[in-house]
């Protein structure tokens, strides 16, 4: 059980600005315009030429990689959305969407905030490093749990009747003409047995592995689970009789199936190999081990072992270069999520953590950032977020920089994980505030990687602190 601990708005109005019933001369300082009736609610402490530069007409650029679901990129409302690929590493985007393109750091631009995988995995985005950049990662937890789960069932009969050999087979005889003339003859050759009454080992019980077992149930199949990080909203899924072990290898030893639904994880703790000889040598023989996790989480020469000597079989769809030809594998493309319906709501999920997260400053499914439920931002009010590292002595200096800015904080979020930390603070000025000066002065100090002005134009006030060079 060493390793196995890693197991691991309302949208705010997009063009916010300041008070019409300030006098004449400060409306002249939107260059002659006439200030829209929308900003009333604002107070005349705010510097209303330094507002203005952050509510000119713009949109979000978001940049895609790989074919992204056009009915999930459709969350994103046209009138302030720009949705264009990037390509040779061009372009200038605020947030990056992909699936399995590997993202390199030099293809994320300084004015990136946020990157969303659709899909659950992000082994392909280098998210230690964006953490030490402050950028957010997010991905869709759930949105092709479905598409995987039917994948999984559809290995166990592949595991059970031999019916990929009885494909092939079939296909050898029509190419001889003997087709019809060996039909009966033959079947004898691919028997197998049933899922009734078999036992299935669950091994991770998130969206998919719960979706298994509850499923597998359903088939008359016993059911035993692992999980030490089970969720409650896991948990309210899962058949009633599951058993529950307290170790892979005990879920492991009585089953005829085993699915593992597991993150892979890499270095000390982690989940490289986790299904290794400790866990093999405990499956009976003939168990046949479905992953459609990771393929590192299997260690193949150990599988390659219980193949040769158990009759077992192995069902991915992971390329796996000792066992792609073996008689009892059946390694089939990654086919996983590859469904209509996975891909329409892995982008769709992707979208709309994107959305709230530039439009309000919430987080929800990132895997490097905390997670952070906004309330609405109250009138009078402008919301400015902080991206910083999480340790001692930032959040005093961030309060502090606000008060020697005359500047009122009405609501406040610090939220931290791991080496980040998040804050949120709605302010309220108490004397004239220029804007820039306080974003310019609380984004250069120690321990501050990002500050962004949640309001007005799409794009607009986004700062860095890039080694100790002010950028934005």
């Amino acid at each position: 059980m060493s390793n196995i601990a890693s197991f691991t708005i309302r949208r705010i109005a997009s063009s916010v600005r300041p008070n019409v019933a300030a006098s004449r001369s400060q409306a002249r300082l939107f260059s002659g315009a006439t200030v829209p009736a929308d900003l009333e609610h604002f107070t005349s402490g705010w510097n209303f030429e330094d507002i203005d530069e952050f509510n000119k007409p713009g949109s979000w650029q978001i940049g895609t990689f790989n074919k992204i679901s056009e009915k999930g990129l459709a969350r994103f409302p046209s009138s302030l959305y720009n949705i264009k690929p990037i390509e040779n590493k061009s372009g200038k985007p605020h947030a990056i969407l992909l699936r399995s393109h590997k993202l390199q750091e030099e293809e994320v631009d300084e004015c990136v905030r946020a990157i969303a995988r659709c899909g659950a995995g992000t082994n392909n985005v280098p998210v230690a490093r964006m953490t030490e950049l402050g950028i957010p990662v997010f991905n869709t937890p759930g949105a092709n749990a479905n598409a995987v789960k039917e994948l999984i069932l559809c290995g166990m009969l592949l595991g059970s009747r031999r019916i990929v050999d009885g494909v092939n087979h079939m296909k050898d005889l029509g190419s001889k003409g003997l087709a019809k003339e060996r039909v009966e003859k033959d079947k004898s050759m691919f028997g197998g047995q049933e899922l009734k009454g078999k036992t299935v080992a669950v091994v991770g019980l998130g969206h998919i592995g719960a979706a298994t077992a509850r499923d597998a149930a359903t088939l008359g199949m016993t059911v035993t689970g692992y999980d030490p990080g089970l969720s409650i909203a896991s948990a309210l899924k899962l058949p009633k009789n599951i058993n529950l072990c307290d170790s892979i290898a005990s879920a492991v030893s009585s089953a005829d199936y085993i699915s593992i639904n597991i993150p892979y994880v890499k270095g000390e703790g982690g989940t490289h190999g986790i299904i290794g000889k400790d866990v093999i040598s405990n499956f009976k023989c003939g168990a046949v081990l479905l992953n459609f996790a990771r393929g590192e989480l299997v260690d193949s020469e150990e599988m390659k072992n219980h193949l040769d000597n158990n009759n077992g079989r192995y069902i991915t769809d992971f390329p796996d270069d000792e066992l792609w030809d073996h008689k009892n594998s059946v390694i089939l493309p990654h086919l996983g999520a590859s469904t209509e319906e996975a891909e329409d709501s892995a982008a769709a999920m992707a979208a709309e953590t994107i959305q709230e997260y530039l439009e309000s400053g919430s987080i929800r499914n990132s895997v490097n950032f905390p997670s952070v439920n906004l309330p609405e931002r109250a009138e009078g009010t402008i919301r400015i977020s902080v991206v910083n590292k999480n340790q001692p002595g930032v959040l005093a200096s961030i309060t502090e920089c606000f008060a020697k800015h005359s500047m009122n904080i009405t609501s406040q979020i610090n939220h931290s994980r791991g080496d980040i930390a998040y804050n949120v603070l709605d302010i309220e000025p108490g004397s004239e505030v220029a804007i820039k000066d306080l974003q310019s002065t609380l984004t250069m100090m120690d321990g501050i990687l990002s500050s962004r002005i949640v309001f007005g134009t799409p794009g607009a006030g986004y700062a860095r602190n890039i080694d100790g060079q002010y950028w934005v």
